[in-house]
């Protein structure tokens, strides 16, 4: 039996309350200059919220010695703190209300309170507890690419998944942290074209019951328990044989690599729930600590569940707001991360009457703090309570995925191709022109612009890019839940058979689709988002809710076909025009108005009017950007119908008096690129846009 060892305070080798504070909280180094009476070099000062406890102990072994435990005698505004002597660097700690009772910590069926600050999470049979982490780091010249948000193209992507199949990638580096940093992962993003990559949920995360029960796992890491905490299976077996410091090292050692190759880093965060979810699950960390204060409950006591995860974390509480703060704080100052993506934000900005609030305390302590405001900051803005659509809401500084922009691009392209094929109608031209136009009335409202729009098609969560081109229907059978979970209006169409198939007709015209709407994100105005694999055509065979496979249905497949490097290619130069194109404005563009312009023509060069626009037959639209004063414009001509047209290109003059004579065509997503591209045609003349097809064309 192990049994814990009791250290006392004041009885002259334990520091009293007065040498100890309650800020900051977590566990902190002990300067000599609080102690002056003891010569303690592994002492820490140990803080922790917890109010619903008249005294709570925190109990701890350091490496190589027995458990101890202390009752932490300071107490201020809900926070117990103290003096801990022997806490050095590897030190696994948790807390525990003073008059509990317990022999061995390790023995089963036990669980220590995490603290919510933690650094580290250690996990045995089970059962988890605090670590302490030293914080010492060389970090070199590292700089912060900082790129501008009109020039960023973002790359959603996980750790594990864009590396575990790689072949150019050392076995043991595969599905890592470092594995992210090698050299041929940087050598395909730079190539690509991305300029951020943004990272699923990295936080100490853990499997929920249910889960464990079907023999899976929660690959994509939406229920964390560590908002400190980097999660350790993602480094190499090396790093966590050494230990928390050195997975943080490596986790630190990614972001330096990436950041010298020009790629900035975006971690996805959830702030919304964590993994205790409802009251009917283990007790961890906030629910024992201060349940009612952590936690959104109702008159009643009972929780109030905006997420769907059993729980929500109650943003109406001033501590809640500083845990999320000083979490978002600790990963940019000491992981030198460069924006964050909120889970479900709507959540961190209901008030006490548990309404979305645009000037909510959260998002105001965000704007104000000078380590956060210029982070890139971008909302999942929606959550499942009441009121939760939020998208174009949030204030200035932030950027929504712009979910209006994914349906209509789907629709337009996708749903509507499968309607017009079986003998039906699709939309008209006017919803696809709004996303290719920044989805500006959507934002204007919030005092922000189309930059504030995340443009996207697919995400980790829903069907890939390839896969909304070859299936009608979900296929999440692999999730054990009887396909009953994920999304069924995915807006997708199969071009005539359901999944895989050998019909060329059948493939070209998938292709040919999938073409459509990477060249709508990539040519809209807004902040194009990129989902790992739609550049190479991945498909996750049907399953739009891949959040519990942690194989290859979710990993990235190297093995490229012919198909493969044709998407690739495709998605490569239409990242470069975007790219080119900008180049060529004014660095105001397209934030402000008098500096940009678009003009809309339809298939005969005419002024499109609100007969065209409100036709629904009508599924052809020209788009021409440019500046106000005269730098290069670019011509996008949309092609919606089944037919090939010969469209008249426009003739007109913008406000600097210059008018293009002649139009090149850079690229069409039609079959017939590799021919006609670089084709020269003057303005007013007519020329060949296929049916359902793209043509960009640079004056």
């Amino acid at each position: 039996m192990v049994m814990t060892e009791t250290l006392e305070p004041g009885d002259g080798e334990v520091p009293s309350a007065e040498h100890s504070f309650a800020y900051p909280l977590g566990v902190s180094p002990a300067g000599h200059r609080h102690v002056p009476a003891f010569r303690l070099p592994d002492a820490a000062n140990v803080a922790v919220y917890a109010p619903d406890h008249a005294a709570l102990k925190v109990v701890f072994q350091a490496p190589g010695e027995p458990w101890r435990e202390m009752v932490l005698p300071g107490y201020s505004d809900g926070v117990h703190h103290g003096l801990v002597p022997i806490m050095p660097a590897g030190t696994r700690y948790g807390f525990l209300p003073a008059g509990a009772e317990v022999t061995n910590p390790d023995a089963e069926g036990v669980q220590l309170l995490l603290d919510p600050y933690g650094r580290a999470i250690d996990e045995r049979a089970g059962q988890l507890t605090s670590v302490r982490v030293g914080r010492d780091f060389d970090w070199g010249n590292d700089r912060a690419p900082r790129t501008p948000w009109r020039n960023t193209v973002v790359y959603e992507a996980h750790v594990k998944g864009m590396t575990k199949l790689h072949p150019d990638i050392p076995a043991e580096l595969r599905g890592t942290y470092a594995g992210m940093a090698h050299p041929a992962m940087i050598e395909y993003l730079v190539s690509l074209g991305v300029t951020a990559v943004q990272l699923l949920p990295v936080h100490y995360h853990l499997d929920e019951p249910h889960l464990k029960g079907l023999g899976l796992t929660n690959y994509w890491g939406y229920n964390s328990i560590g908002f400190f905490a980097p999660h350790p299976s993602y480094a190499t077996e090396r790093a966590r044989a050494a230990g928390p410091h050195a997975v943080q090292d490596e986790f630190k050692g990614m972001i330096k690599l990436l950041h010298q190759a020009g790629l900035e880093v975006i971690l996805d965060v959830v702030y919304n729930h964590t993994a205790e979810a409802g009251r009917d699950l283990p007790t961890l960390s906030w629910r024992g600590l201060a349940e009612q204060r952590y936690y959104r409950v109702d008159g009643h006591g009972r929780y109030i569940d905006t997420t769907g995860c059993g729980n929500s974390l109650n943003f109406s509480e001033p501590r809640v707001v500083q845990l999320v703060l000083d979490s978002l704080r600790y990963w940019v100052e000491e992981f030198h991360v460069d924006g964050f993506r909120f889970d479900l934000a709507v959540t961190l900005c209901r008030n006490a009457a548990n309404e979305f609030d645009p000037h909510h305390p959260f998002l105001v302590a965000v704007g104000a703090d000078p380590a956060l405001s210029g982070t890139k900051l971008i909302a999942e803005p929606w959550d499942v309570g009441y009121g939760g659509w939020q998208t174009g809401r949030f204030p200035v500084g932030w950027v929504d995925w712009n979910d209006h922009f994914r349906d209509n691009v789907r629709t337009f392209w996708v749903s509507d191709r499968g309607s017009l094929e079986g003998g039906g109608l699709g939309s008209s031209v006017a919803r696809l022109a709004d996303g290719l136009s920044g989805s500006a009335a959507l934002f204007a409202a919030s005092g922000r612009g189309q930059l504030a729009s995340l443009n996207m098609i697919t995400a980790h969560d829903g069907f890939t890019l390839a896969d909304l081109v070859s299936y009608d229907r979900k296929h999440n059978e692999d999730n054990g839940e009887e396909n009953r979970d994920g999304h069924n209006d995915n807006h997708s169409y199969n071009h005539g058979v359901e999944g895989p198939t050998q019909v060329e007709e059948i493939l070209a015209a998938r292709a040919q689709t999938s073409r459509n709407m990477m060249a709508t994100l990539m040519l809209s105005l807004g902040v194009p988002m990129l989902t790992a694999g739609d550049e190479l055509g991945r498909t996750q065979h049907g399953n739009n809710n891949a959040y519990c496979q942690d194989n290859q249905i979710s990993w990235m497949d190297w093995t490229l076909d012919k198909r493969a490097h044709d998407m690739l290619r495709s998605t490569k130069r239409l990242i470069r025009v975007r790219r080119e194109f900008l180049a060529a404005q004014p660095y105001s563009y397209p934030a402000r108005k008098d500096s940009s312009y678009l003009f809309w023509f339809d298939e005969h060069g005419e002024a499109m009017g609100m007969d065209r626009w409100n036709d629904p037959g009508n599924r052809v639209v020209q788009l021409v950007l440019g500046s106000q004063d005269g730098h290069l414009d670019g011509l996008v001509v949309v092609n919606g119908s089944g037919a090939d047209l010969q469209v008249t290109l426009p003739v007109f003059t913008n406000d600097a008096g210059t008018s293009p004579a002649k139009f090149e065509l850079r690229l069409t997503t039609s079959p017939l690129h590799e021919r006609r591209q670089g084709v020269r045609v003057a303005a007013g003349e007519r020329d060949l846009v296929e049916a359902f097809s793209i043509n960009v064309y640079r004056a």
